[in-house]
């Protein structure tokens, strides 16, 4: 008896030490913090409430300069009986009015749009939604990047301005509720939402801008442009910029610049006025499943190095043609405008680790990040030397005065008579837009063009200057 008495202590002992545990244990354990899921049925009323103080009206006018149409037939006996103009004009101007919005950055007035809103403007007027309106002195463009399509002003007045956060545009998901504040159409404080459709769209614009895009459905018409798209916290997560539409409206493919580009492009435009961009010196291309094939590889993701330009960091590094560079700073490279973006939003001097295949084996390379614009004067010696040209990028006005859709392309500063060009009979400020299907993406792209078909006849599209029409030449390399 003693002993089974025993037993039944023991047991009893050990059922209140482990209920004493479970107790301890349970009381440390903190349950785990929730999330604020925001209020659906008032969230976009809260988020609109708060944003459209600071989502401004843009309103511009710009003076264009363009070929008279009628130059062709200034020398036709009928059009001379009818129209007879003794000194015909070469150019014709005139005004052309538009729309956009934009987002006020900080209690100074910096507003944050787009670059095609504001590129080329001759006048700008900005109106609050309070009322308020900015012209003449009162506005000010801070600086213009036409490669991200975005842009700067500033608006000069007594007091503080409302204005908005920018986001996270890296934490951004697919599926995510958002919300589009501008004046479409010229109606002002529109909002409208939708979800983030996709992410890292590319393709929409010029080859030589950075393209990065997030997909929205949330309505975008013309005059949206520079507006924010917000996530329900209110903060600024794209710039509306972009929409696909055969109607010209709203077809449910609207497309914002991601936030993290913006804030460090804005940034550097409020302080340098210009971009300064990080450069690796090498051409890259998208890996398709013939290369795949053709270098071993086992992946269509990467960049594929096509060429290496000499004496850049990429030359200094260690990096050769048929390398594929598949991670920057850890982070995964799906594609060339992914880590072409990148490369640009690093500072110049930052070392940086590039991890890379060659030869069906991985490598890490470390590599010093250069400075684009202080390698341009290199690039430009190099083709002077090399082919007998010197370019430079096309402005808005030509761009505008010779119909283009783009600012692919360069313009002709100088071309020697005995070179490939110069027995071509290119001139100056001729226009080189594209060479054999390959659109011609900066000085750095034409001489990675030039450099590939030396020996060879090929086909340049260009626009003569002086009768500002399209034409192809053929151009033989030596």
């Amino acid at each position: 008896m003693p002993e089974k008495r025993l037993k039944n202590l023991a047991y009893l002992l050990l059922m209140i030490s482990l209920v004493a545990v479970f107790v301890l244990a349970y009381g440390t354990i903190k349950p785990r913090a929730q999330t604020a899921e925001p209020n659906l049925v008032t969230a976009i009323e809260t988020v609109a409430k708060q944003a459209i103080p600071a989502v401004v009206h843009v309103e511009v006018t710009e003076r264009q300069e363009i070929n008279n149409p009628l130059i062709p037939f200034e020398n036709e006996p009928f059009f001379k009986y009818f129209f007879g103009i003794p000194n015909m004009p070469q150019k014709l101007k005139r005004e052309v009015f538009g729309l956009g919005s934009g987002v006020i950055l900080d209690a100074s007035g910096h507003i944050l749009t787009n670059y095609h809103v504001v590129g080329g403007a001759t006048k700008i007027r900005v109106v609050l939604a309070d009322g308020r309106e900015f012209s003449g002195k009162s506005v000010k463009v801070v600086g213009t990047d036409s490669k991200t399509d975005l842009a700067v002003i500033q608006i000069i007045g007594d007091g503080s301005f409302p204005y908005l956060p920018l986001g996270n545009s890296d934490q951004v998901k697919v599926g995510q509720w958002v919300v589009a504040i501008g004046q479409p159409r010229g109606l002002s404080e529109s909002v409208t939402q939708g979800i983030i459709s996709a992410k890292h769209r590319t393709g929409l614009s010029e080859p030589s801008s950075y393209q990065d895009f997030l997909q929205t459905d949330a309505a975008i018409n013309p005059g949206n442009s520079g507006g924010p798209l917000m996530n329900l916290n209110g903060e600024v997560i794209g710039i509306n910029s972009a929409i696909i539409s055969k109607s010209g409206g709203f077809e449910g493919l609207g497309f914002a610049i991601p936030s993290n580009i913006a804030a460090h492009v804005s940034r550097q435009l409020i302080k340098h006025g210009k971009v300064i961009r990080g450069w690796l010196g090498l051409t890259l291309q998208k890996i398709t499943p013939e290369l795949a094939k053709s270098f071993n590889l086992k992946s269509y993701k990467g960049s594929l190095v096509s060429d290496v330009f000499k004496d850049g960091p990429a030359d200094h590094a260690g990096l050769k043609r048929g390398d594929v560079i598949t991670e920057f700073q850890g982070n995964p490279v799906d594609n060339p405008s992914i880590l072409r973006n990148d490369v640009s939003l690093t500072a110049p001097g930052t070392q940086v680790k590039l991890t890379i295949v060659r030869d069906g084996a991985k490598r890490d390379i470390s590599i010093k990040i250069g400075n684009l614009e202080t390698q341009q004067a290199a690039i430009q010696d190099t083709l002077k030397q090399e082919f007998g040209l010197t370019v430079r990028p096309m402005t808005s006005e030509e761009t505008n005065s010779y119909g283009l859709n783009s600012e692919v392309g360069v313009a002709v500063v100088d071309v020697s008579g005995g070179s490939p060009f110069g027995k071509a009979g290119f001139q100056k400020d001729d226009i080189i837009l594209q060479i054999d299907k390959n659109a011609v993406d900066g000085a750095a792209g034409l001489l990675t063009i030039l450099r590939s078909s030396r020996g060879r006849n090929i086909n340049v599209l260009a626009v003569d200057h002086n009768s500002a029409r399209s034409t192809l030449v053929q151009v033989h390399l030596r």
